[in-house]
């Protein structure tokens, strides 16, 4: 009986790891929501054509590291497909920073620097509890996702939104296909 137990137990707290994660809009993502509403532009970003090696809970693009939690498939899919990479980051963060309405002041100061630009660098990372956003497109050939980072340099936890696109999918192709599949078309990030 208490082996039978335990399976029960066992198998029903594995079913959550093995199903595909889907979120509903909660009050984190209203801004998520809003940003695809109102300020949404889609782009086409280049996958990694460098080295990329996967190993236990990291995957190495050339120099620069991403660490994920291992149960994590779908960020394990993102990063091994070179879609997210954290040079792709680096230069994403230094395009908003000089597209940002911010203080000119603290953009002429940061100019200054001599390598004002290795401050928004990005390494070592850590992504984990990737979810896709179903609420966020209805269209089989789009899918969203949103996945928690954690940068050793930041005290708080950002999260990017990530929209990939896969002209050839319909409603009944496989995640793991969807992605291999597909191209990053935008990106989003807040903190949390």
């Amino acid at each position: 009986m208490k082996l039978l137990l335990s399976f029960s137990l066992s198998l029903l707290l594995s079913i959550n790891i093995l199903a595909q994660k889907t979120e509903k809009p909660g009050p984190k993502d209203k801004a998520a929501v809003e940003h695809f509403k109102n300020n949404y532009k889609k782009k086409n970003y280049k996958r990694f054509s460098g080295t990329i090696s996967v190993k236990d809970d990291q995957v190495q693009f050339e120099d620069k590291v991403v660490f994920y939690d291992k149960s994590d498939k779908i960020t394990k899919l993102i990063l091994q497909e070179g879609l997210v990479y954290p040079q792709l980051l680096t230069d994403f963060q230094v395009d908003k920073f000089d597209n940002e309405d911010s203080d000119r002041t603290q953009k002429r100061f940061a100019r200054l620097q001599k390598n004002w630009k290795d401050a928004f660098d990005v390494n070592k990372i850590k992504f984990n509890n990737a979810s896709e956003l179903t609420f966020l497109s209805s269209d089989p050939t789009v899918k969203r996702f949103k996945i928690s980072c954690k940068d050793p340099k930041f005290p708080n936890m950002m999260a990017y939104y990530f929209e990939l696109t896969n002209k050839k999918a319909d409603k009944n192709t496989s995640l793991e296909s969807f992605i291999k599949d597909s191209k990053l078309t935008h990106i989003y990030q807040k903190t949390e």
